[in-house]
């Protein structure tokens, strides 16, 4: 598979060939990389905690303003910049897929927060109040433990990470509880569709591979996210779209062919109906606004 947008890796951001967490002020990493404004990707989690700032900050073409005391997650593979306004200060924390994966019984735990479920506005959290100064200072916390040199350094940041994310999803607990009874079965709809969007695209598909009738797929998806089963395919299969329209690496018809579309007039129309413009003005559009 070609990748179009830079692939940011966490050696190539902390220095160091074996590094598997980056913590750092924010302000000083952004003088250190300079040039990582524009539309990238990482091979790796990435947090950013602002406590200062303004600006603008888009995951997967979905576009934030940055406030102070913001919080936003990224899984590997989303496409993000930004556009900051004045002096911006905080936390960037980076991790590897497998940073938890020797310390915790489940490899999949991070699954369970579902600020790490890869949709945009599920990632950007706006803390509370009550719990501004405890965030904070757990931040403070990995600063001082990164900065430490002893064998148990990794380790008690893992369990300041972990602290952070219980906490977090303490705050989100009511709106994941309205969502509890159906909130498994949605995940590992939103997994198969990772896997498989490029291949399988009707929902009847899906809900054989999960042993429910489709009509209850899409009552399940309608309740919890307002959408049907069928859009939730095709939103996934139209941000990989864009995700490869953002540079010029890749023609129209090569992306086409990525997605698995029959042709290159297919693809068209698939992409102009869901959002009003053809491939080509989108990128166009892209273009213009990375090059102001």
């Amino acid at each position: 598979m070609r990748h179009s947008i830079p692939i940011l890796e966490i050696c190539t951001l902390s220095g160091i060939r074996n590094s598997d967490i980056v913590v750092e002020r924010f302000a000083s990493y952004l003088k250190r990389h300079k040039n990582i404004h524009s539309p990238h990707r990482h091979n790796f989690y990435h947090m950013v905690f602002f406590t200062k700032g303004a600006g603008f900050h888009s995951i997967d073409f979905n576009k934030f303003s940055v406030e102070p005391y913001q919080i936003y997650f990224m899984v590997p593979g989303q496409v993000h910049s930004w556009d900051f306004e004045g002096e911006v200060d905080g936390y960037v924390v980076n991790f590897t897929a497998e940073f938890f994966q020797s310390f915790l019984l489940r490899t999949d735990y991070l699954e369970s927060f579902s600020f790490f479920n890869g949709i945009a506005e599920d990632g950007v959290i706006n803390l509370n109040e009550s719990l501004k100064e405890p965030v904070q200072d757990l931040f403070e916390d990995l600063i001082a433990e990164s900065d430490a040199e002893n064998s148990l350094q990794n380790d008690i940041m893992k369990v300041i990470l972990l602290r952070l994310f219980l906490m977090i999803k303490q705050q989100n607990l009511k709106k994941e509880i309205f969502h509890q009874p159906n909130y498994t079965l949605l995940r590992n709809f939103q997994k198969l569709i990772e896997k498989h969007y490029t291949e399988l695209r009707l929902p009847k598909e899906y809900a054989d591979l999960l042993f429910v009738t489709p009509n209850h797929l899409n009552s399940l998806c309608k309740a919890v996210t307002g959408m049907q089963a069928g859009e939730l395919i095709r939103n996934r299969i139209l941000l990989e779209a864009k995700r490869l329209l953002v540079s010029q690496d890749m023609s129209i018809t090569e992306i086409s062919n990525e997605l698995n579309f029959n042709d290159n007039s297919y693809f068209t129309k698939f992409f102009k109906k869901q959002i009003g413009i053809t491939p080509e003005e989108f990128r166009r559009n892209i273009a213009e606004r990375t090059n102001n």
